[in-house]
């Protein structure tokens, strides 16, 4: 029986080993033509109406905030998701389920309207914020309105102030009087004829 004649080993083998191992490294020519995966584009939020708006609160108009929504390229992105959040505290109010967030989606214009909304009654500034999300980008924005009618935080005096207001009145009226008293003794002496030595020369009679 003859032996089975053994594969030599030597640099041809590791020659081959190092080929083998540089053609694992290195990537297929078909993979090097593949186009690189391009980043999924940029939203943003463009507020359409609202902003800068001022709501009557005894009157039953109110302006509703608009918003679209935008690739990086100013095209309205239609199916995005949009979340509006209400101020949790001041002026603001909730929705008709009680609660200061409603997530709607972007028509094909990629506009969202924001409807509904129950306010608290109280004035001043208000702010809303937006959320939106697509295609696993987001953006957000801020909408601010004030709200006037109302009781407290009003834009113009507080309740405190015009208690001030009117304590200083009444005090400057107090004082006012007074003064007036003081001056009209002063003018009543001054009113009295001042009495008058004519200079002269003396005369002495006899003794």
């Amino acid at each position: 029986m003859k032996p089975t004649p053994h594969k030599p080993t030597g640099p041809r083998c590791a020659s081959a080993v190092c080929l083998l191992l540089v053609n694992l490294w290195t990537a297929p020519a078909w993979a090097q033509d593949l186009p690189a995966k391009e980043p999924p584009p940029k939203l943003g939020i463009a507020i359409v109406e609202g902003d800068g708006a001022v709501n009557d609160l005894k009157q039953p108009v109110i302006h509703e905030p608009v918003i679209q929504v935008q690739d990086e390229n100013q095209k309205p992105v239609a199916g995005a998701a949009v979340v509006f959040f209400l101020p949790n505290q001041g002026p603001g109010g909730t929705f008709f389920d009680g609660t200061r967030s409603l997530a709607l989606t972007t028509d094909a214009q990629g506009r969202a309207t924001l409807r509904g909304i129950r306010f608290n009654r109280i004035s001043g500034q208000m702010q809303i914020r937006v959320t939106a999300s697509s295609g696993g980008q987001t953006a957000t924005a801020t909408i601010t309105q004030t709200n006037v009618g109302g009781p407290g935080g009003s834009p113009g005096l507080s309740t405190t102030a015009k208690v001030l207001i009117i304590i200083g009145i009444a005090a400057g009226v107090t004082a006012g009087a007074i003064l007036a008293t003081r001056g009209g003794s002063k003018s009543g002496a001054a009113s009295t004829p001042p009495i008058t030595i004519t200079p002269g020369t003396p005369t002495v009679g006899a003794p």
